[in-house]
């Protein structure tokens, strides 16, 4: 059972911890250096010379796959979703970016961050909103949604520029279907959801004032990131984040005939396998793994966390191609983009594909090749 850190709870405390979070006295958007205006596909997430396969087709902006224009200026969305054992998972392998972090109990919960969303048919299942997940969601433009939520999350919501989808306040952007119990059962469809932004007016492409710079930072296709390049980089065949994860108990394999690391975690009882999405039968799989230690705090005595989401020069790891890396990270506002640094203050180059984002405690610890590494 992982310990639960006794920390002083005072007014002045939380606020430090979540004035670093958002900036609540800004409701407006965060003013962004250079043009103003939609994130065009024009500048995909890596210069890249390779010629499209089709015409019309651009970089995807979240995973440099390659992708039709409408698409690619079409906002993405950050649906919340459970990872307890029963927890009903549709949908999640279609993630372009996929975190996960600790909420109360040891428990942890994921959000996926879907670019080609308008054709989903069933996505989730949708569960409660944590502030921490709103701001990671920023930083990509995207529509939030969530199932309710405790009222640390109410002042976040109340901002002009939170766009957000309750199910409990707007019921019609979900619906109830087969699960694997009556709490799980809730989910969203694209049309769904695109119903919803009408609803609230809501634009379904990026809004005015979000930065169109790149997010991550690709390595052409032609010149993938080994980290070769790093003498220091360790062999990194699987990545067990259980020692931070003890719910769950998830780990990523490499698999070298695919180049992806396959997610597995605890199913029920002591049975582990592959974290299947059970609307294709696909396991989850990542070509990048980050993982981005956090400092935190508990608020309360039924265990809600709050963590710093904006920071600077905290540590991190990276890992792609079956190798790792130490990293640092900073984030400096609520639209900006978390970047990623070696330890040669270069921003690091991710591989084109699916990106899984790791939070973990300080303090905590994982293990890659069965060596723990301490999450400082």
């Amino acid at each position: 059972m992982k310990r639960l850190k006794n920390f002083f709870l005072a007014a002045l405390s939380l606020s430090l911890l979540l004035s670093g979070c958002g900036k609540t006295g800004h409701p407006a958007m965060e003013p962004v250096s250079g043009p103003a205006g939609n994130a065009t596909p024009e500048s995909p997430g890596a210069a890249s010379s390779e010629t499209p396969p089709g015409p019309g087709m651009v970089k995807s902006r979240l995973t440099n796959e390659w992708t039709d224009k409408e698409n690619a200026k079409t906002r993405p969305i950050a649906v919340m979703v459970p990872n307890s054992k029963t927890a009903s998972h549709y949908g999640l392998s279609n993630a372009s970016v996929l975190y996960e972090c600790n909420v109360e109990g040891s428990m942890t919960r994921l959000m996926g961050i879907f670019d080609n969303w308008l054709t989903m048919e069933k996505l989730g299942n949708v569960r409660s909103a944590r502030d921490y997940f709103i701001y990671w969601s920023f930083e990509w433009d995207a529509i939030y949604l969530h199932y309710g939520g405790p009222f640390y999350i109410n002042d976040l919501l109340a901002r002009t520029d939170t766009q957000n989808v309750n199910c409990i306040e707007y019921a019609s952007a979900s619906f109830r279907d087969s699960a694997k119990n009556t709490t799980d059962n809730a989910f969203v469809s694209g049309e769904r959801i695109k119903n919803a932004a009408a609803h609230y007016n809501y634009p379904l492409t990026y809004r005015e004032g979000y930065s169109d710079e790149e997010h991550f930072l690709f390595a052409p296709d032609s010149s993938p990131n080994t980290l070769e390049q790093y003498p220091e980089a360790i062999p990194a065949g699987k990545v067990d984040m259980s020692p931070a994860y003890p719910v769950t108990n998830c780990y990523f394999e490499y698999n070298e005939a695919t180049g992806l690391y396959g997610r597995y975690q605890q199913l029920s009882g002591d049975s582990e396998g592959p974290h299947i999405d059970l609307a294709n039968n696909q396991q989850l799989s990542f070509k990048n793994l980050i993982v981005q230690n956090t400092y935190f705090e508990v608020r309360d005595q039924k265990g809600y966390l709050a963590f710093q989401c904006h920071d600077t020069t905290r540590d991190g790891w990276f890992f792609t191609n079956g190798k790792g890396i130490h990293i640092t990270w900073e984030k400096t506002a609520d639209y900006s983009a978390t970047r990623y640094y070696d330890d040669n203050g270069n921003e690091i180059k991710l591989n084109t594909g699916k990106t899984m984002i790791c939070i973990l405690e300080d303090g905590d610890t994982f293990k890659v090749d069965g060596n723990t590494i301490d999450a400082n």
